[in-house]
């Protein structure tokens, strides 16, 4: 079988600008691509070796309202806690920042779109929480 090298989520969402505002202005991502360049209702967003596509008409199976069961798992080489700093006055925190036993510091949030973010660091400290 052939080695997958990466996967980008293709995700639904309520409003194209204002998710590529808190992608590119909170979190550093860059617009790869906008379509149509007119009125677009698709992006592609990156950073680094990261991507996510989002979208605001449905297609194939991706039919009603942004929906997803589980979260994005965002690693960070560093800085979890500078972004959390960053963040956590303009945004709901869903949880942490923890140390887990698995020894990973990680806090979460929603999106725009009410999608679940873990941001996530290696760390060799103390676990804070189970």
């Amino acid at each position: 079988m052939p080695t997958p090298i990466t996967i980008t989520p293709a995700l639904m969402a309520v409003d194209l600008d204002a998710t590529i505002a808190f992608y590119t202005g909170e979190l550093g991502f860059t617009v790869a691509s906008l379509w149509p360049r007119e009125a677009p209702t698709f992006c592609i967003l990156d950073h680094g070796p990261t991507h996510l596509m989002f979208h605001t008409e449905p297609y194939e199976a991706a039919e009603g309202p942004p929906l997803m069961t589980g979260q994005l798992h965002i690693d960070l080489e560093d800085g979890v806690m500078e972004l959390f700093e960053r963040l956590k006055d303009h945004h709901e925190i869903l949880w942490g920042p923890e140390v887990y036993s698995y020894g990973r510091r990680e806090f979460s949030i929603r999106d725009p779109n009410g999608y679940r973010l873990v941001f996530s660091e290696q760390t060799n400290e103390k676990p804070t929480c189970v």
